[in-house]
C-alpha cells in the first residue's frame, strides 16, 4: 500500500494545487493558451497515431507473413528507431532538412536552383515535421505488439480463410488485423502516452502542445498554479486515452490453439520479384527515417569532434546522468519486486490494487510528475527548514527538492511500471512448486526467497533495471524541470545546446545516449528472434 501512495501523491499533489490555485495567469492562460494548445495536441496525437498505425501494422505483417530479400534482417533493424529518443531525432531532422542540410543542397543542385525563393520545400518546423518526427521513433511500439501478435496467431486462421477463397490482403484485413486489435491498441496507447510526454521536440519544432505550455506556464511565466491546472487537463487527456484503450480492448481476446504452429513456425510463400522488392523499401523506408538519417548526422558531428569526448562539463554530465539512472533503477527495481513479490505470493485485492496503482505513473507525462513531485517535496523541505530554524535557528535549504532526489523520484514513479513489468514475468517463468519444494524442505519465506527465488530472478532482475535505467538517462521533460542549478544530464546538456542552436556540440552527448538506448533494444530484438 505504502508503494501505491509513493506513485498517487505526484498525482493528488497536482489535482489539490490545481483546484486550490488561482491567479490571473491562469486566467489568461485558459483564456488563450489552453485552447489553441489542446486543438495542437489532438491533431498531434491524432496524425502521430494514424501514421505509426499504417508502418507498425504493415512492417509487422509483411515481416511475419512473406519472405522478401532482406527481411530477416529488416525485422530486427525495424526496431532501431527506439534507441533515438524525439528530441534527438527532431534535431537531427532540424539539420538534415534545413537550407544548408544535405537534402535542400541536393535539391537545389539536381534542379539548378540557387536561393530559397526560387522553389518551396516542406518546413520541418511545422505540424507535419512533428508528426513526421515522432511517428519515425515511435511506431516499433505498434510493430513490436503486432509482430509478437501475428507470431502468436498461428497459421490455422488464415489457412481456413485462404480454403474458403479469400486472398492475402482480405485474411489480412479480416481475420488478421480483428485477431491483433487488443495488440494495435496497446502499441497506439503507448505511442499517445510518449507524444503527450514529449517536449523537447514539439519546442524545437514550434509546436505548442499542452506538454510546452506547462513549461513556459511555469518557468517563463513563473505560475506554479497555472502550470498544475495545465497539467490537470493533461491528465484528463491520459485517462481518456487509456480509456479508449480499454474500451477497444474489450471482449476483444483470442485465443489460439497451443498445438498450432506459429506464423514463423512454417515456411513464409515467397512474394513475386516486383512486389518483394517494393516490401523491402517499405520496411527500410522506417528504418532510414527513423533511425539511419539521425544516427548518421549526429554522428558525422560527433566524429569531427572526438576532443569533446574529453570536455569536463561533457563528463560531469555522464557521470550525473549515470548516477540519477543507476538510482532511479535501484528504486524502481526493489519497489517493483516488492509488488511482484506479494502478488504472487499473497493475492488478494489489496496487493491487486496496489498492482494497479503502481502503473499510473507511466501514463502521466514526466513534466506533469515534475509538478507533481515538486509539490509535495516543497512542502517537506519548508516544514523541516521552519521548524529547525524556530528551535534551533539552523536553515537547512532545500533538502530535497533542491536536489537529484527530485528527479529520481520522478524517474522511479514513471517508470516503476517498466521494471515490475519486467519482474511479474520473471516471476510466472519460475513455477510455484520451487516455493513448495523449499518450504517443505525446512525454509522459510525469507529464506526461500533469498536462497531459491532470487538467484532464479537475477535475469529478471537485470533486465529490469537496465530498461529503467537507459529510459532514465534519455529522459528529459521532468529532468529539465527538475534539476537542481548548474545541474546537467546527457539529455539537458543536448537540450541546452539544441537551444542554443549548437547542434553540432550536442552531438556527443547524442551519440552516448543513442548507444546507451540500443542496448535495451538489442536485448528486445533478441528476444523477439528466440520465437523464430
Amino acid at each position: 500500500m505504502g508503494i501505491a501512495v509513493i506513485v498517487a501523491m505526484p498525482i493528488l499533489a497536482i489535482i489539490w494545487i490545481a483546484a486550490s490555485g488561482g491567479d490571473d495567469t491562469w486566467q489568461h492562460v485558459i483564456a488563450n493558451v489552453v485552447p489553441r494548445a489542446t486543438g495542437r495536441t489532438i491533431r498531434l496525437l491524432f496524425f502521430t497515431g494514424m501514421v505509426t498505425a499504417i508502418f507498425g501494422i504493415l512492417t509487422a505483417w509483411l515481416v511475419t507473413s512473406f519472405e522478401f530479400p532482406g527481411r530477416r534482417l529488416l525485422s530486427a533493424a525495424l526496431v532501431l528507431p527506439l534507441a533515438i529518443p524525439s528530441y534527438l531525432a527532431a534535431y537531427a531532422f532540424g539539420e538534415f532538412l534545413d537550407f544548408t542540410g544535405p537534402m535542400q543542397t541536393w535539391y537545389r543542385q539536381i534542379f539548378g536552383y540557387r536561393t530559397a525563393r526560387d522553389y518551396w520545400f516542406p518546413d520541418i518546423r511545422s505540424l507535419g515535421g512533428a508528426v513526421l518526427v515522432l511517428s519515425s521513433v515511435l511506431y516499433p511500439y505498434v510493430y513490436l505488439a503486432c509482430r509478437s501478435m501475428f507470431m502468436m496467431q498461428g497459421r490455422a486462421a488464415a489457412d481456413v480463410a485462404r480454403t474458403l477463397g479469400a486472398g492475402p490482403l482480405r485474411v489480412f484485413l479480416k481475420v488478421q488485423i480483428p485477431m491483433a486489435r487488443p495488440a494495435i491498441m496497446i502499441g497506439l496507447t503507448l505511442v499517445m502516452m510518449e507524444t503527450l510526454n514529449d517536449i523537447g521536440a514539439v519546442e524545437f519544432l514550434g509546436v505548442n502542445t499542452l506538454t510546452f505550455a506547462i513549461y513556459d506556464t511555469w518557468l517563463n511565466r513563473g505560475s506554479l498554479s497555472g502550470a498544475a491546472q495545465i497539467a490537470a487537463i493533461l491528465l484528463l487527456f491520459v485517462a481518456v486515452v487509456i480509456l479508449i484503450e480499454r474500451t477497444a480492448r474489450r471482449q476483444q481476446r483470442f485465443a489460439g490453439n497451443r498445438t498450432t504452429a506459429p506464423a514463423s513456425g512454417v515456411t513464409r510463400p515467397q512474394l513475386p520479384r516486383t512486389r518483394a522488392w517494393l516490401a523491402t523499401a517499405f520496411c527500410a523506408l522506417p528504418v532510414a527515417i527513423g533511425f539511419l538519417i539521425p544516427f548518421l548526422v549526429m554522428g558525422r558531428f560527433a566524429v569531427a569532434r572526438i576532443e569533446d569526448f574529453a570536455d569536463p562539463r561533457l563528463i560531469n554530465a555522464f557521470w550525473n546522468s549515470v548516477a540519477v539512472s543507476a538510482a532511479a533503477a535501484l528504486c524502481a527495481v526493489c519497489l517493483g519486486f516488492i509488488l511482484s513479490y506479494a502478488a504472487r505470493s499473497e493475492r488478494s485485492a489489496l496487493t491487486g490494487f496496489a498492482g494497479r496503482a503502481a502503473s499510473l505513473g507511466y501514463g502521466v507525462p514526466g513534466t506533469v510528475l515534475a509538478i507533481g513531485v515538486l509539490i509535495p517535496l516543497a512542502g517537506f523541505d519548508n516544514a523541516v527548514d521552519g521548524l529547525l530554524r524556530t528551535s534551533f535557528g539552523i536553515s537547512t535549504g532545500l533538502l530535497l527538492s533542491g536536489t537529484g532526489f527530485a528527479i529520481v523520484y520522478a524517474c522511479t514513479v514513471r517508470f516503476m511500471t517498466m521494471a515490475e513489468g519486467n519482474l511479474d514475468a520473471g516471476f510466472q517463468k519460475l513455477s510455484p512448486h520451487l516455493d513448495m519444494a523449499a518450504r517443505a524442505l525446512g525454509r522459510n519465506r525469507r529464506q526461500t526467497l533469498w536462497s531459491v527465488l532470487l538467484p532464479n530472478m537475477r535475469p529478471a532482475l537485470l533486465t529490469a533495471a537496465l530498461f529503467v535505467f537507459i529510459e532514465t538517462m534519455k529522459e528529459l521533460s521532468a529532468t529539465i524541470l527538475l534539476r537542481p542549478f548548474n545541474f546537467n544530464t546527457l539529455a539537458t546538456l543536448v537540450y541546452e545546446d539544441a537551444s542554443r542552436a549548437r547542434i553540432e556540440d550536442s552531438s556527443v552527448a547524442s551519440i552516448i545516449i543513442v548507444l546507451a538506448g540500443l542496448i535495451p533494444v538489442v536485448l528486445v530484438s533478441r528476444s523477439l528472434d528466440k520465437l523464430h
